[in-house]
């Protein structure tokens, strides 16, 4: 059975809100993933091959994604 927290990580993303400025609208049309704001952070949600797409997008644009 699969480790919970092992697609978890294969399923979000979570950033500090302000990580995103200037990101959020370009992800939100190019990859279907949701976002989920609480306290200053920002969790995007979707598929994990979504998921490893936006993490390269956002590698690509000098964000360190954990």
């Amino acid at each position: 059975m699969p480790d919970p927290s092992n697609l978890r990580d294969s399923t979000q993303i979570v950033l500090p809100a302000s990580t995103l400025e200037g990101y959020r609208e370009d992800i939100d049309e190019q990859f279907t993933v949701s976002f989920l704001e609480r306290e200053e952070m920002v969790r995007i949600i979707g598929s994990p091959v979504v998921i490893k797409d936006v993490s390269e997008y956002l590698a690509r644009q000098g964000v360190n994604v954990p």
